[in-house]
């Protein structure tokens, strides 16, 4: 795997990208039917008539080529308009069921935005874990489940080991991508704030009566300096496979939620030791209680201490039932941010360099400078077939093939740019003809805080943490959309691929 990631380093492109001049297809079909009235006019003659076409025309092109913070302008106008709209009539206000007495079934997710769409029914035992909650996206037909990992962070490995964990994670994405029932794993890393209560109740229950004044007064001390300022990190793993790849083998394993919690077992059965290769030291599949605490305190932080607590004492995270784990009230999100139960969360696209990167390099994202606030990074990767692979490399050396042919037959010399792009090209399409494969990602990002503070100031720290690195893209008008990418382990936050191909 170590010739993979050479291979790959730097080599990360977009989706969809343009075949003429940075233009897609249907953007170049646009522009040369703008163009058409203009050339006509000049034809004719009427020079007056072509200025005032060439104006209008050119400034439709314009909206329609000319991307601003990575959309279209015309497409900015349309998400505006539906974000209007939205608001207008009231759909994008949010108020729990449960909280004006509606409820019926408290086992019936209640969730905004997004999570309607999901189900959460609970799978049979698995080996001695006990039930493990599904997550069945109705809108993309895949079925997945949700790990915590306990694990320990990189920021204190040497780069030898870093290096070592990243061809691991190679490793694991290459088995993915050769399993037909999974084809998607999210990483979600989340800060929590360490007010105490854990340790409190530990205390507690181990407290010696006769212990020294002396050390009682030391402990106090260091619990008033450090535990402020104390914060602890969550990881989740969430796997996932689509309804056409589950259906069959789940019909034979008796169909229905049991055939295809059947399936997904067997497979991650199978991964849990290389997760654990990743230097995770213990991978706990969750339960539907378990998954609903993990979204209920991803909408309200301050909720954790409590539940906290309430585990402590009862043994397990009973209180938290679907009905109750969205939040209370999400007003109308901004454009610039979403709210909820009292708390304001910025999301981000974060893009990925040219020039590559190595492991551990988002670690500045989860860098929280004050307390009482979260931070956040989820990774979604989704690794394709052998066949869509194969295809995808086709489609990428045959665009930049006609590119260079078309440049050369009429005179250009191709840039560095499209000389380093087809030899991407040439390096992938050996990499895959050697059983490798290709491996789509998207990287989100957000930081939360109380929605009285200063969220502008809030989202310029994380900005300027990143800053030189990665390049930002704030979500404008999709903030419920981007908080759900970035903060909640339910796997959703990457786009479906278009056409069967990268």
């Amino acid at each position: 795997m170590s010739t993979a990631t050479r291979i790959y380093k730097g080599l990360s492109r977009r989706e969809r990208a343009g075949w003429i001049i940075g233009l897609t297809p249907v953007q170049a079909f646009v522009c040369v039917g703008l163009a058409v009235p203009v050339i006509l006019a000049l034809a004719a003659g009427r020079f007056g008539q072509a200025l005032v076409l060439g104006g209008f025309c050119g400034t439709a092109a314009a909206l329609v080529v000319v991307p601003v913070r990575g959309r279209p302008a015309l497409r900015w106008l349309g998400h505006l308009l539906l974000y209007r709209v939205g608001i207008a009539l009231g759909w994008s206000r949010w108020q729990s069921r449960a909280v004006t007495g509606q409820t019926a079934d408290l086992d019936e997710p209640d969730l905004p935005g997004v999570l309607a769409r999901l189900r959460f029914p609970d799978g049979p035992p698995l080996r001695d874990v006990g039930r493990v909650c599904l997550i069945h996206d109705t809108g993309e037909g895949r079925w997945g489940a949700t790990a915590r990992l306990t694990h320990a962070g990189v920021g204190m490995l040497s780069d030898v080991q870093c290096e070592r964990l990243a061809n691991r994670l190679g490793n694991l994405l290459l088995s993915i991508g050769h399993r037909e029932v999974i084809g998607r794993m999210s990483l979600l890393v989340r800060t929590i704030p360490d007010d105490g209560a854990d340790y409190q109740a530990w205390r507690a229950d181990h407290d010696v009566p006769d212990a020294p004044t002396l050390a009682r007064q030391a402990t106090a001390e260091l619990d008033r300096l450090v535990g402020a300022v104390s914060v602890r990190h969550e990881v989740f793993v969430t796997l996932s496979g689509t309804e056409d790849a589950l259906r069959r083998p789940a019909a034979a394993a008796g169909g229905g939620v049991a055939g295809r919690a059947a399936v997904l077992y067997r497979v991650l059965d199978g991964l849990e030791d290389k997760l654990k290769s990743l230097g995770a030291t213990g991978v706990k599949w969750l339960s539907g209680t378990e998954l609903a605490v993990a979204i209920r305190t991803g909408f309200n932080p301050a909720t954790a201490a409590g539940l906290a607590a309430r585990r402590h004492r009862a043994g397990n995270e009973e209180g938290v039932r679907w009905a109750t784990a969205g939040p209370v009230h999400a007003p109308a999100p901004s454009a610039r941010a979403y709210y909820h139960d009292g708390f304001a969360t910025v999301s981000y696209s974060v893009l990925m360099p040219e020039a590559g990167t190595v492991f551990g390099s988002l670690g500045g994202l989860l860098a929280v400078k004050t307390a009482g606030e979260r931070r956040s990074v989820a990774i979604h990767y989704e690794t394709l077939s052998q066949h869509r692979s194969r295809k995808a490399v086709r489609r990428l050396r045959f665009r930049t093939g006609v590119v260079r042919d078309w440049k050369s037959s009429k005179g250009f010399n191709s840039g560095a740019a499209e000389a380093r792009e087809a030899g991407g090209a040439r390096a992938q399409e050996h990499a895959v003809a050697a059983g490798h494969g290709i491996v789509r990602f998207a990287v989100a990002a957000a930081v939360t805080i109380p929605e009285t503070w200063n969220v502008e100031d809030h989202a310029a720290k994380l900005e300027n943490d990143i800053a030189g690195r990665f390049q930002l893209l704030r979500m404008e008008l999709a903030q419920d959309a981007g908080f759900v990418a970035a903060v909640l382990p339910v796997g959703v936050g990457l786009p479906r691929l278009r056409g069967g191909a990268s």
